[in-house]
């Protein structure tokens, strides 16, 4: 495939057709990273036997192309994002200042617990306005009242009100603590890493990995029960194990006992990040509901403790069965074979974590499951009060 050249006609130079470039251009045209990569891997494919174009015939077929696959209010946002007049500035305090960027909006709309589409239109119409008043500077404060104004006038007072409870809270700088129960198999891992994501959070701490860590200081025949997996660590302990004692109930005994070994590790990797000031997901099936409680306040951090679940018996089992084409199969097996173990200890989290007021989500898909995290860390929050744009923006 020969390699095309764009031409740019007002300076009459030419530059490498760049896919990575066209993808990032339609992203922040709203696109997801799937969609931006495909439409822009089959722009470069139409070309391939072309040996230039010029800027605007480009710009003219990836619109065609837009439209037709996502719709005119698609084709107007890249429209504005290539044609877009000099930057504006943001004021950020006293000595920062930096381009205003639809990501970083969208982004931060979807924290607040608007849905993918919800922000990418709110973004457009906020940074269409700016360029329809002529404003190529403003505050943080003015931006935000702007956002304010749209999410009030599109989505009403709730969701005006999320927006205000987060935004307070990202300006305060404080640190966030999730903490994500639920039992294997349950999407723990994937929705930990897609809220990292939506939150920018640099710290996710699996607690499988501190187990591992422990397996590896401490040998089987010193702690046997920290050797076995959750749902069979009553093996270990045989103590405890009577002709009277029923076998779910010996279930329960073994994990509980795990759950306390591992609880010292895990609270101490939340004191660190606590004591640094540094936010921190951390997920696994030994987040038991009340764990919560037994960490000691520090400062003015925000702890959100939440449980996974998959309700249906059959839904998990297909989990389980697709986490087996993704990691070792032998594991997928493993717990198909313990299923009724593994399902009778979600009961135990779930009718614990009800007991306890921790927010049971159903991870029945994930961009629901991620906004209904998000949306009950706002719920915690908004436990300290309401708020409003004055308080937040200034009057």
């Amino acid at each position: 495939m020969a390699k095309l050249h764009v031409v740019d006609e007002e300076h009459g130079q030419s530059t490498p057709f760049l896919r990575g470039i066209l993808t990032r251009s339609l992203q922040e045209a709203g696109l997801s990273f799937e969609d931006a990569y495909a439409l822009a891997s089959d722009v470069r494919d139409g070309l391939a036997d072309e040996a230039q174009i010029s800027g605007a015939a480009l710009r003219e077929r990836v619109r065609e192309i837009l439209r037709k696959r996502h719709g005119a209010e698609s084709e107007q946002r890249y429209q504005a994002t290539v044609h877009a007049p000099d930057p504006i500035w943001v004021q950020r305090g006293a000595d920062h200042t930096d381009p205003f960027s639809r990501g970083q909006l969208r982004r931060h709309l979807e924290s607040s617990g608007l849905g993918g589409d919800e922000a990418t239109s709110i973004t457009g119409k906020v940074f269409n306005d700016l360029l329809a008043d002529g404003i190529n500077a403003l505050t943080s404060e003015a931006l935000g009242r702007r956002v304010h104004t749209q999410v009030l006038r599109d989505h009403g007072e709730a969701a005006a009100q999320r927006y205000l409870i987060w935004t307070a809270f990202r300006r305060s700088n404080r640190p966030l603590l999730l903490l994500m129960g639920g039992v294997p198999g349950c999407g723990k891992s994937t929705i930990a890493t897609e809220v990292a994501h939506r939150l920018e959070i640099v710290r996710t701490q699996p607690v499988d990995m501190l187990r591992e860590v422990m397996r590896m200081m401490i040998p089987a025949r010193l702690l046997p029960v920290l050797h076995e997996s959750s749902y069979t660590a009553w093996q270990a302990m045989p103590g405890r194990v009577n002709a009277d004692t029923a076998h779910l109930d010996l279930v329960e005994d073994g994990f509980r006992a795990q759950s306390q070994l591992l609880s010292v590790a895990a609270e101490a990797v939340i004191q660190r990040t606590l004591t640094e000031r540094e936010s921190l997901i951390i997920e696994g099936v030994h987040i038991v509901p009340g764990m919560h409680e037994a960490i000691p306040e520090q400062g003015d951090a925000v702890v959100v403790p939440v449980m996974l679940a998959v309700l249906k018996p059959q839904t998990l089992r297909q989990r389980i069965q697709g986490r087996g084409r993704q990691v070792a199969k032998r594991w997928a097996e493993r717990y198909l074979a313990h299923f009724d173990d593994i399902w009778h200890l979600q009961s135990l989290l779930l009718s614990e974590a009800d007991q306890a007021d921790v927010a049971i989500i159903d991870n029945d898909e994930l961009e629901r499951t991620v906004q209904q995290v998000l949306r009950t860390i706002i719920e915690i929050l908004a436990r300290e009060g309401a708020t409003t744009p004055d308080e937040v923006f200034g009057p």
